[in-house]
């Protein structure tokens, strides 16, 4: 403990310049300082400042020293903190974005989520465009496909699978395709990504001989669920999420198509920003998602 003061001392006396100044944040005489200072020399076996009466300098070796000392101090306040916040009470509006599609998996699970945490305040967007959470304040999102943002911490989710179907009206009337080459003469409803505009491809894999997808496109839109209800009405042939068409394909209304020749599983993730200090309401809502919905990922570290 000793030694742990005496860290305390000289990292605050090299950042304020003085032995007096770190002991007025320390709640401590400058003479404490001092002795501390000086017994942690004496430890170490080095000098840490060139000391005169006017000023009061690092040394090579003190500067060294600091920069290590520093990050434990730092990583003592953060374990601190940490015990803090898991003593704390998660409370106040925790602002999440999601994409439209994800209301099948979040809502049946909210009610659990509320019903834990009484005093946060959930205020969920649903919207495909990929927001920036730093700058609208947004807590949490879910989000697919690649995430490029380095200020974002993120966890990976339960892996999807992606489904081409069509009704069985459409496949009365157009037959049902068996490889990848047949759509050729099939129609394709197509899904626009809101943020780039591409369209999204449909990863078929066929290996012995170049392929390119020319089923004719009657419709294109960028919301999922229009999609899944264009298919369902039998404009074409969609490529949706296995979620999103588990229950029309139960109920007879969609056939998944050509799952030997499809690749590319998607995943979702969690996001939330980056930073030393995770708010109780952040923590507690990724953990319950991570647990109850997609997975049974530990809780996050600290």
């Amino acid at each position: 403990m000793d030694q742990f003061n005496g860290l305390a001392a000289f990292v605050r006396t090299a950042d304020l310049g003085s032995f007096a100044a770190a002991g007025k944040a320390l709640g401590l005489t400058p003479s404490a300082v001092g002795k501390a200072v000086t017994t942690l020399e004496r430890q170490l076996g080095v000098r840490l400042f060139q000391r005169s009466t006017r000023s009061l300098r690092l040394t090579e070796e003190g500067r060294l020293f600091h920069d290590r000392c520093r990050r434990i101090l730092d990583d003592f306040e953060d374990a601190r903190a940490s015990l803090a916040r898991a003593l704390a009470t998660p409370n106040g509006r925790l602002r999440v974005s999601v994409p439209l599609v994800s209301y099948h998996l979040l809502l049946p699970v909210i009610p659990e989520f509320i019903k834990r945490f009484p005093d946060v305040e959930l205020d969920i967007d649903f919207n495909d465009l990929i927001v920036d959470l730093i700058d609208q304040g947004i807590d949490v999102a879910i989000r697919s496909g690649d995430l490029p943002d380095s200020r974002l911490t993120s966890r990976a989710l339960r892996p999807f699978r992606m489904l081409l179907c069509a009704a069985p009206d459409y496949l009365a009337e157009y037959g049902t395709p068996l490889r990848p080459k047949d759509l050729d003469h099939h129609l394709a409803i197509r899904f626009r990504y809101p943020n780039t505009g591409k369209l999204q491809p449909w990863p078929l894999r066929v290996s012995e001989y170049d392929f390119e997808m020319r089923a004719r496109t009657v419709l294109t839109c960028n919301n999922m669920e229009a999609l899944r209800g264009a298919t369902e009405s039998g404009l074409g042939i969609g490529f949706m999420p296995d979620f999103l068409a588990r229950a029309a394909i139960a109920a007879g209304r969609l056939q998944p198509l050509l799952t030997d020749f499809l690749d590319g599983p998607g995943q979702f993730h969690l996001l939330w920003a980056s930073n030393r200090h995770l708010s109780p309401k952040v923590r507690v809502f990724v953990d319950f998602l991570s647990e109850r919905l997609f997975s049974s990922h530990c809780a996050i570290e600290a």
